[in-house]
C-alpha cells in the first residue's frame, strides 16, 4: 500500500548504463500539514542476496576477496574487499539466486540456505534490498574452485577463515563490508559459532 502523503511528480533517467540512476521529484506532506516538493537521486541496481557459509565442526567461515572500484576510489589503497558471497537476483527468487552465486563464487554446492532477514544497505540513495542467508558447509560440498564467472569479469579469491579471526578482522579494519559484518555478528549473537 502506497503512502498517501507522498506523490511522485516526475522521474528523469540520469544514467542507464550499468544500472539506472533516476532523479525523482516528489511531494511530501510534512508533520505541520504543509506540502513540500523535493528531488532526490535514486540508484536502482535491482535486489540482491548474500550468504555466509559456516562450519560448526571446523569453526570456520567462507568469505571472498575481490576488487571493488568504489572502495578504491574512496581510499582503499588496494581496492580489494573481503566479503560474504553475494549477487543480484536477476529475476530469480532470493534462495535460488544465493545457491547459484554460492556455487559460482565459492565452488560450494549447497542444498539448503536459511534466510535470516532482509535489509536496505544504503537507503538514502540505493533502492536495493538484500536478502540475508546463512548455510552450513563441509568439504564434501566443494564441487569446483569457485572464483566467479569470467564472462561477468569476476576474479574472486575464496577464503576459508577461522571464525574468531574474522571477528578480529572487523576490529582491525581488514573487513569493512557492511553485509559481511552483519552476517558475522549474527553468527556470534545467535551463538551459532
Amino acid at each position: 500500500m502506497q503512502n498517501p502523503n507522498i506523490k511522485i511528480l516526475q522521474t528523469d533517467i540520469l544514467s542507464d548504463n550499468w544500472y539506472t540512476l533516476n532523479k525523482v521529484t516528489f511531494s511530501i506532506l510534512k508533520k505541520d500539514g504543509t506540502k513540500e516538493t523535493q528531488s532526490r537521486e535514486a540508484y536502482d541496481r535491482g535486489n540482491g542476496a548474500v550468504i555466509l557459509l559456516y562450519s560448526k565442526s571446523t569453526h570456520t567461515v567462507i568469505l571472498t576477496r575481490q576488487f571493488r572500484l568504489p572502495t578504491y576510489i574512496n581510499g582503499n589503497s588496494t581496492g580489494m574487499l573481503i566479503e560474504a558471497c553475494a549477487g543480484l537476483l536477476d529475476n530469480d527468487n532470493p534462495e535460488d539466486c544465493i545457491k547459484r552465486e554460492t556455487e559460482e563464487e565459492t565452488g560450494y554446492k549447497i542444498s539448503k540456505a536459511e534466510k535470516i532477514f532482509e535489509a536496505y544497505m544504503s537507503p538514502g540513495s540505493v533502492t536495493e534490498i538484500l536478502h540475508f542467508f546463512i548455510a552450513e558447509y563441509s568439504s564434501e560440498m566443494k564441487i569446483n574452485d569457485g572464483g566467479g564467472l569470467e564472462e561477468e569479469g569476476e576474479n574472486i579469491e575464496v577464503l576459508e577463515l577461522p571464525f574468531n579471526k574474522t571477528l578480529s578482522m572487523i576490529d582491525s579494519g581488514e573487513i569493512k563490508d557492511a553485509k559481511t559484518i552483519m552476517l558475522l555478528q549474527h553468527l556470534k549473537i545467535k551463538g551459532i559459532l
